[in-house]
């Protein structure tokens, strides 16, 4: 599949935050950067360094960029919109937001009335990479579809840095994503949160620092249909019974490291002691360990909280059948992905802190996909639930902020009041909530990743791009 054309020319992108350091790339005719007034970067320097105590660092001796975006629309994601305000940016992070701002010495000053300031856009659900464009069998890397069970796969020993969908993706102002295997599988294996960066060449180099990793879990037709006419899963019961019955294992697995990692805690302890195996052969010998199941560890990390779960899973039956699973083995379902009748369960996922990440408009494609509505994620925000919108898609991940933009009205259409701050949570904080990174980026708050888009204009009209 050759990759679509470009709608723009591709320096004219959200910053991204290259490296964590806010490399705004520069629109095709950007207004000049100017430094502070001496004067007024003195005062402001001073009044830091006097707030801050002793240890701060002048900002005009610090090595770290500083960039002062003067005079735009600010809309955080965190409750607050700015008519006209200037977002104050210190080497990696957010160090002040408000109207005028004083610039510290040797700031960068831009100008940027006019346009809307709010977070990088946030994607959930993406299979760049692994998936990369062309579309050849040749680097199609996403679906381990040999059993229902490859937990043990992960999606960043697929990816490929140099998908040039990255860089779309970046014009269209994502500057995170998740990458997932595909849904073949019952367990598709784990995934991984990227930065979207231009000069990663590795996984490794892409991934966002500190990310938990997540687990793909799919429900419903695909892995009956590749498996139906294999050993199984044929049907949605077999589904289940995979997914109860690896789980299980799962448990037996954990408590066979718990009994060795007790019996090698007792034969160092009865060392220590000076029991020998004359005395006391089963105290004084450290027993052999498991065999590494390297799946069943997977899941291990999932019940215990250290890898997310994210569970394609169209219909609401099915969702509550997985939340009910999730619950007798201790663990949280962090999110739903495509979710078309998320909003008939919309209570329930909102008490059990599961969110959902759907398309504005997409449903019929399959008949898993028929129920769905417009209105799913408006009437997911007004159950108190959080509401994703995805992609699933090279190309609608270009465009998320219209995507935002039509499940909001739609809402609003049916008379559900939707504000502006929330259907933008819909593609950053509750995005970065689902990835377990939300703590750090997601919104625009002082102490936050400068993680920043700077729009043309308002982010939910057609005629807007990502400047910067």
């Amino acid at each position: 599949m050759r990759a679509p054309p470009r709608a723009r020319a591709p320096h004219a992108i959200t910053s991204a935050l290259i490296g964590f350091g806010l490399a705004l790339a520069p629109a095709c005719a950007p207004k000049k950067p100017t430094k502070a007034p001496a004067g007024e970067a003195k005062a402001a320097a001073e009044a830091s360094a006097a707030k801050k105590g002793d240890d701060a660092e002048s900002p005009a001796k610090s090595p770290r960029r500083v960039l002062l975006l003067r005079g735009a629309r600010v809309m955080t994601a965190a409750g607050a919109i700015h008519e006209r305000a200037d977002l104050l940016i210190e080497g990696e992070k957010i160090a002040a937001i408000g109207p005028d701002l004083a610039a510290p010495a040797g700031a960068e000053v831009i100008d940027v009335a006019g346009k809307t300031i709010t977070p990088g856009i946030i994607d959930t659900h993406s299979h760049m990479g692994v998936y990369p464009a062309p579309g050849l069998s040749a680097h199609a890397d996403g679906n381990e579809a040999v059993a229902p069970n490859t937990a043990y796969a992960r999606a960043a020993d697929g990816y490929w840095p140099q998908d040039p969908q990255l860089e779309r993706a970046r014009a269209g102002g994502v500057t995170t994503a998740q990458i997932l295997p595909g849904s073949a599988n019952l367990f598709g294996g784990r995934t991984f949160t990227i930065r979207l960066i231009p000069d990663a060449r590795s996984a490794e180099d892409a991934r966002f620092p500190g990310a938990p990793e997540g687990l793909k879990i799919a429900c419903g037709e695909n892995p009956k249909r590749v498996y139906g006419q294999k050993a199984g899963p044929q049907t949605r019961m077999g589904n289940v019974h995979g997914h109860r019955d690896a789980f299980q294992k799962a448990v037996e697995y954990r408590r066979s490291w718990q009994k060795y990692e007790k019996g090698k805690a007792a034969a160092a302890k009865a060392k220590k002691l000076g029991v020998t195996a004359k005395d006391d052969k089963d105290k004084a010998e450290e027993p052999d360990p498991p065999a590494r199941d390297f799946a069943l560890e997977t899941l291990v990390k999932v019940m215990d909280g250290e890898i997310l779960v994210h569970n394609h899973c169209y219909r609401a039956d099915e969702m509550s059948i997985m939340l009910d699973l999730a619950e007798s083995y201790g663990f949280k379902i962090r999110s739903f992905h495509h979710a078309v009748e998320a909003y008939k369960i919309a209570d329930r996922l909102a008490a059990a802190g599961t969110a959902a990440s759907v398309w504005a408009d997409w449903w019929g494609f399959k008949a898993e996909a028929y129920d769905g509505v417009r209105e799913n994620a408006a009437m997911l925000s007004a159950a108190g639930a959080r509401p994703i919108i995805h992609s699933d898609s090279a190309i609608g991940i270009q465009r998320l902020n219209q995507e935002a933009a039509k499940a909001m009205y739609a809402g609003r259409r049916a008379g559900i009041e939707i504000a502006d701050d929330e259907a933008l949570k819909w593609i950053t904080l509750y995005p970065a909530w689902a990835l377990g990174i939300d703590a750090r980026t997601g919104s625009l708050e002082v102490g936050k990743l400068a993680d920043v888009v700077v729009w043309s204009g308002s982010p939910w009209s057609v005629y807007t791009h990502a400047e910067r």
